[in-house]
């Protein structure tokens, strides 16, 4: 199966050599939690863990300071991550401008945080599987789906670390 043509190109850093992401979901317990820790992980693989910040939240605020839904936690520990240090947090209206680059989980997320703009997107937008897909949430499903979207994430968070070298030069 050829894999689609993807974008490769990330917003430029705003200060060269450091880079700021946030991923945001709903509640920040399952899924952007899920992508912090995975790209967390990929980011200190590729050594780039000292110049990328990696943060999320959640549009919706009734989880603030909880930590990840036990489910997805599991499911990251079985995986060999560390889901541990997560406690959820409120997205802000600032974050658009604070981060170099928001990467939202669906349409939904998308719609409250203001909509697409050159920094904002949607996580999966460099999905080499699925390019611009929401990724689901799985909070009200089973545990399947909680390993459906670690996979997503993996993968995707796999392409943005392959694209982040150019966009800390501050070109894209």
């Amino acid at each position: 199966m050829p894999v689609p043509d993807l974008p490769t190109d990330l917003p430029p850093a705003r200060e060269p050599g450091r880079y700021r992401i946030a991923l945001v979901c709903l509640g920040n317990i399952c899924r952007s939690p899920t992508a912090h820790v995975v790209l967390e992980r990929r980011l200190a693989d590729a050594g780039l863990d000292d110049r990328v910040e990696v943060a999320s939240s959640g549009t919706g605020g009734w989880h603030v300071g909880n930590p990840m839904d036990p489910r997805a936690a599991a499911t990251l520990t079985t995986a060999g991550y560390d889901a541990s240090r997560h406690r959820a947090r409120q997205y802000d209206a600032t974050w658009p401008e604070a981060y170099d680059l928001v990467l939202v989980m669906d349409e939904a997320n998308l719609a409250d945080v203001g909509g697409r703009t050159p920094s904002v997107g949607m996580f999966r937008d460099l999905d080499p599987v699925d390019p611009g897909a929401a990724v689901p949430d799985p909070y009200y499903g089973g545990d399947d789906g909680f390993e459906e979207v670690l996979a997503m994430v993996e993968r995707t968070s796999d392409a943005i670390v392959a694209a982040l070298p150019r966009a800390l030069e501050g070109s894209a």
